[in-house]
C-alpha cells in the first residue's frame, strides 16, 4: 500500500484496517501526530487529509487511498509557521501532548477564515486540551492571525494571574 504523507510516497505494509495514525506513528517514524483517545472525540491526532483537519486515529489507511497527508512535522520545517510562532511566544503548551492536534486545527481554521472571531475559534476548536490552556489557545489564533499583537496579549497575561491559562 502507498500513502502520500507531507509530499512523499510511503510504501507500507500493514492490514487495510489498521488506523491512519499508527502507520503514521509506528509504521512511517512520525510521531508528532499524537493518540489521545481512539475515538475521534480529542483532536490530538488531527492531520490534514487533501487540506481539510482529520482525526486520524479513525481513518483506515485503506480509505486513504492517494489523498495527501500532512502532519504536524510537514507544516514547518523551523517552526516559523505563525500559529507555531505565537504558541511558542505565549507559552501555550502546559504538557503540551494535544498541541500538535491544537497547532494543525487553529492553522486550518486561518487558512478557512484569516480574521476569526472568538466565535468561529470556538467553534472550530473541538480539540480537547485536558490543562484548559483555552484562553492561551484562543489568544495565540489572535496573535497569529495579526488581530491581537503579542506584546499586549503577554502584558496582559502579566496584570492578571487569571489569563494565563
Amino acid at each position: 500500500m502507498q500513502l502520500n504523507i507531507n509530499g512523499q510516497t510511503q510504501n507500507i505494509d500493514v492490514e487495510p484496517n489498521m488506523p491512519l495514525l499508527w502507520a503514521i506513528r509506528e509504521v512511517v517514524g512520525l510521531t508528532g501526530t499524537k493518540y489521545g483517545c481512539g475515538v475521534a472525540q480529542c483532536g490530538a491526532c488531527t492531520v490534514y487529509m487533501n487540506g481539510e483537519p482529520v482525526r486520524s486515529c479513525s481513518i483506515p489507511v485503506s480509505a486513504v487511498g492517494a489523498a495527501k497527508i500532512t502532519t504536524i512535522e510537514s507544516l514547518s520545517k523551523d517552526n516559523s509557521h505563525p500559529v507555531q510562532q505565537a504558541w511558542i511566544a505565549l507559552d501555550v503548551p502546559q504538557c503540551g501532548y494535544c498541541q500538535s492536534g491544537q497547532v494543525m486545527a487553529a492553522a486550518a481554521l486561518l487558512k478557512r477564515i484569516p480574521k476569526p472571531t472568538d466565535a468561529d475559534i470556538d467553534n472550530a476548536m473541538s480539540n480537547i486540551c485536558r490543562c484548559g490552556t483555552y484562553q492561551k489557545i484562543r489568544d495565540g489564533i489572535h496573535v497569529a492571525s495579526g488581530q491581537k499583537k503579542l506584546a499586549e496579549v503577554l502584558a496582559q497575561y502579566q496584570a492578571s494571574p487569571a489569563t494565563r491559562g
